[in-house]
């Protein structure tokens, strides 16, 4: 044979060989062994989205009240998880394996299905991650992401701030929420943080990126950054809110403080308080439950706004006054005896004209007043007399902001309560009751109930001379200014001649009368004290002031539960309130008065306010 055809056979057989040997473990790698198809697998495309960071929220001079703390959620894919992984897991988060199980069904059940990512473990401060981070990144199914939580430098205005808290079931499966939220996302419950949600929380960005087999990112195929939320400036003065919360220490009430000329609301303070910061975190669940539960001064309800239960007492007096003059049934000079026969009163001069019946609080006086605006003879019958008189009072009352909602631009408003004919008609009968019947209403008592908004609001009504602006917590969201409907008078219908005698009045009752308690010797301060009758405690407190007289910068009502007369508590604090704001700073005998206030214990667990 032919050596060359020799050589020729034994290099095909060899190749063969070569090929054989290649097609079998071909063979062997894509049908007998899995691993390297199980690997081509698990690269894949995964999309994680980017939380954006949540605007923060400033006082009106640019002063931090609610910003952005950096954080670090630990992120699970429950498919992804390995089994022989979660000895690892166990040890890392000092969990058993039980537990272990019970938050891996957690994240693959209802809303959060396994092939999306939940939240393992929350909210880690940057030293915390740091511990884990390097075993994090060799588990498959896990992945760290960071969280931008609440922050606050002070602790001040829980209540007009409000919370956050991750979105529940009902929340993320409502249509509207499905293009705006994950199901790890955070959601205002309260406050600026829910009117203003949408506006705060930005919008989120995510990225599609290749993965390998262990979890590493390969390639980003798509990133869309996320969109920061807008700041909010708000109307609140942080300095005065901060001296409001500690006045109210130890008190139960509340202070509201409004500029007149804007109905910006300057403080707004709900006694007692809580510090914000508790509300945010893993351990939210357990410190809201304290807060709502285990409180029983519930700390966590908006006095200022929520409670439209409170009595207004003698402030009332001087809405009376007002439609009375508007109506023409009196004059400043009318004068009325002081008979306590008819309706209680504390010793003081004679009420021989209405400025001093205001100075004093003269209850018989205003009891006259109001008996005035109700009987016109408008009919010959008493009861229907009476009835017509009280529904004109009632729409005049109405436009004070009486009985309605202000508008004010946080949730849970309340609208207090004028009584009207169809309440009494339900409560004694159809003609079965009369002025006689209600005349209590005409010292603020009675069935009258309103929120200290409204109180601050008639304030600012005054200090207007008969409009007001719908009272407002945001000056500026991002670069856009405020709903023009914040801009608009709200007129009383009462002209503005008739209110000079009462600010006069107002005047005198800070100078000589029963508010002498809120004199300040280099401002002019206009106020009405209140003393609401409390049948089982401790009268309560209550003041309505503005100042200067001209040009007034501030109006506030203080209501202090359980304080006694209005001029032992209210007009006190709301006196230091005016100090600090026009002035800037409390005087030196004011520092002492407020340290002297700040010390006072005034509780009482059994009130008799029902929220």
């Amino acid at each position: 044979m032919d050596p060359f055809q020799n050589r020729r056979w034994v290099i095909m057989l060899i190749m063969i060989g070569v090929g054989l040997i290649f097609i079998f473990r071909l063979l062997f790698i894509q049908v007998i062994d899995e691993t390297w198809s199980n690997r081509a697998n698990q690269i894949n495309s995964t999309i994680k989205n980017i939380q954006p960071p949540r605007g923060c929220i400033y006082d009106r001079n640019y002063k931090l009240l609610a910003g952005a703390e950096q954080a670090y959620n630990i992120m699970i894919l429950p498919k992804e998880i390995k089994e022989k992984d979660s000895s690892i897991i166990c040890d890392l988060f000092n969990i058993s394996i039980n537990e272990l199980r019970l938050k891996i069904n957690k994240a693959s059940s209802g809303y959060n299905v396994s092939y999306k990512p939940s939240v393992f473990y929350e909210s880690l401060t940057k030293s915390e991650y740091a511990k884990i981070a390097p075993n994090i990144g060799q588990i498959s199914g896990l992945y760290g992401e960071i969280k931008v939580q609440r922050g606050y430098p002070l602790p001040i205005a829980a209540h007009a701030l409000g919370y956050i808290r991750k979105i529940s079931k009902e929340q993320f499966n409502k249509p509207q929420n499905q293009e705006i939220y994950s199901n790890n996302d955070y959601i205002g419950i309260t406050g600026l943080e829910k009117t203003y949600e949408l506006e705060l929380r930005g919008k989120r960005g995510n990225e599609n990126f290749l993965k390998d087999y262990a979890g590493n990112k390969v390639e980003t195929i798509e990133k869309k950054p996320a969109k920061p939320g807008n700041d909010i400036i708000t109307t609140l003065d942080s300095d005065l809110q901060l001296l409001g919360e500690e006045l109210m220490q130890n008190k139960l009430g509340c202070i509201v403080a409004i500029e007149p000329s804007s109905g910006e609301i300057l403080s707004m303070v709900s006694a007692p308080s809580f510090d914000p910061s508790v509300l945010t975190g893993r351990d939210f669940p357990e410190q809201y439950q304290k807060l709502l539960l285990n409180d029983s001064l519930k700390p966590l309800i908006n006095r200022p706004i929520y409670n439209d239960k409170y009595r207004p007492g003698s402030i009332f007096k001087l809405v009376h006054a007002l439609i009375a003059l508007q109506e023409g049934v009196i004059l400043p000079s009318t004068g009325f005896l002081c008979d306590k026969s008819i309706i209680g009163c504390h010793n003081h001069e004679p009420p021989t004209n209405l400025s001093t019946a205001i100075k004093h609080s003269c209850n018989p006086y205003f009891y006259q007043v109001y008996k005035k605006i109700i009987l016109k003879g408008r009919s010959d019958n008493y009861f229907e007399d009476s009835r017509l008189g009280l529904a004109s009072w009632e729409e005049k009352a109405k436009k004070f902001g009486f009985g309605d909602l202000l508008g004010v631009d946080i949730p849970e408003e309340k609208k207090g309560f004028l009584p009207n004919v169809d309440f009494y008609d339900n409560w004694y009968g159809k003609k079965r009751w009369a002025f006689s019947t209600i005349y209590s209403n005409s010292i603020g008592e009675g069935e009258i109930g309103v929120s200290p908004l409204q109180m601050a609001n008639l304030s600012a009504i005054i200090a207007n001379r008969g409009y007001y602006y719908i009272p407002h917590l945001v000056k500026k969201i991002g670069k856009n200014k405020i709903d023009e409907k914040y801009k608009v008078k709200k007129k009383t219908q009462i002209d503005s001649v008739h209110f000079i005698p009462v600010i006069e009045a107002m005047e005198q009752v800070v100078l000589s009368g029963t508010g002498l308690s809120a004199k300040l010797d280099s401002i002019s301060v206009c106020g009405k004290t209140g003393t609401v009758e409390n049948k089982n405690f401790n009268d309560h407190s209550v003041f309505i002031a503005f100042a200067p007289k001209e040009n007034p910068k501030i109006a506030i009502a203080v209501y202090v539960e359980f304080g006694t007369w209005g001029g032992t508590w209210a007009a006190p604090i709301a006196s230091l309130m005016i100090d600090k704001y026009v002035n800037g700073k409390l005087s030196i005998k004011n520092r002492k008065k407020k340290e002297e206030i700040t010390r006072a214990i005034i509780l009482n667990k059994n009130s008799d306010f029902t929220f």
